[in-house]
């Protein structure tokens, strides 16, 4: 992402036990500051996060005869003690969830079963509060109904948890929130995103936006005997939508990693680089010390891509196909927010989108627009 022209600018040790599924914590020495929280309270967390990102992936499941509504994926449960307001933002986003699952029935998509874990990165104590950061890891398996759609999707994502220690050592969950820059994953509430446009008063090639119209205009695309490899770029993408390519840099801070991304596997594919300043758009390159502003901004890749006409705006956002590139400007401010690729299709015409920031492996575009249904959406013909 990282668009250039809108850039935004003394506690006591404790140890935690598990007895008839509630959590005591008891004191321990003194410590004087902040510090990492052991094995077993960090399992603890771990645990905590489980139960509730797991609850959040089960409102999206198709119901079984037999199915829990929680607690599938294999885990221990722990009891998740919540705060009361987080009980009602939890029922909230849960309820939010089971209306995505319709919105995705409407357009052919259901899952048959799910998969949630969850990995503590990092766990600090400091006087009855803590703060943990945690990698989900969920995968989700597609319902046949087409018969054509990918085994799976799977996607990673972090949160930081807040947590109280409470009177009688029970800990409390007080907040979880997300800690990526691309769209929300498949098993989480959409929030609310602040328009922070500051426009230079210049003219660009932003494109034309598509529709989002399912099915769409019939619309192929010649794969092979041209000048790109379609299918090396979907092969990069998928090789590298979890474990980064050391070749290249991560640009995972606010402006997130997607757009640096698309433009690795457009290059395994056989984009060639446009040398030249990394401010002027109509350039395209990556030296491995630097890059131009177009391999990691979503804004300058369109301005690029659409000036030097590597591409060419889809008029419907399903007509893309493999090698393809989807943008979305969430809040329809002007600003391009997120770039992903196609990296399978089905015969039903449904694209299936490989992406960083959130990395996520085979998410349908019926999911994302779900999800953001009053977005803007670009699709780029590569």
């Amino acid at each position: 992402m990282i668009p250039k022209r809108f850039r935004l600018a003394a506690g006591a040790a404790l140890t935690v036990a598990l007895v008839s599924g509630s959590l005591f914590a008891y004191s321990a020495t003194a410590e004087p500051g902040p510090h990492d929280a052991d094995r077993a309270t960090a399992d603890t967390f771990g645990r905590l996060a489980t139960d509730v990102l797991s609850q959040r992936t089960d409102a999206l499941v198709e119901d079984q005869a037999g199915r829990h509504n929680s607690g599938h994926s294999g885990h221990n449960s722990s009891k998740a003690r919540m705060s009361d307001q987080l009980k009602k933002d939890e029922a909230a986003a849960l309820q939010s969830l089971r209306s995505r699952k319709t919105r995705l029935a409407e357009l052919g998509e259901a899952y048959t079963d799910a998969d949630t874990t969850v990995a503590v990165d990092k766990a600090t104590v400091a006087g009855g509060k803590a703060t943990v950061q945690v990698t989900e890891h969920t995968t989700l398996t597609y319902k046949k109904l087409r018969g054509d759609e990918p085994a799976n999707t799977d996607f990673k994502t972090k949160y930081e948890l807040t947590l109280t220690s409470k009177k009688g050592g029970a800990w409390e969950l007080t907040s979880i929130k997300s800690q990526d820059s691309g769209p929300v994953a498949v098993n989480e509430p959409v929030t609310a995103k602040v328009a922070t446009v500051n426009d230079d008063g210049n003219q660009y090639p932003d494109g034309t936006p598509a529709s989002t119209k399912y099915p769409a205009p019939a619309n192929p695309k010649a794969k092979t005997g041209g000048a790109y490899d379609y299918a090396a770029m979907a092969k990069y993408a998928e090789k590298y939508w979890s474990s980064y390519n050391p070749a290249y840099r991560k640009f995972n801070g606010a402006g997130g990693d997607c757009t640096n991304f698309i433009s690795q596997a457009l290059k395994a594919g056989g984009w060639k680089p446009v040398p030249g300043s990394s401010s002027d758009y109509r350039n395209w390159w990556y030296d491995g010390t630097r890059q131009s502003d177009s391999w990691v901004g979503a804004n300058e890749w369109a301005w690029f891509t659409l000036s030097n006409q590597r591409a060419a705006n889809l008029a419907n956002v399903y007509q893309a196909d493999v090698g393809d590139i989807v943008q979305v400007d969430f809040n329809k401010d002007g600003s391009k927010d997120h770039s992903m690729m196609v990296t399978y299709r089905s015969g039903a015409g449904m694209p299936y989108l490989t992406y960083h920031s959130t990395n996520t492996y085979r998410k349908s575009l019926a999911s994302i627009i779900a999800s953001y249904p009053d977005a803007r959406y670009f699709a780029y013909r590569t």
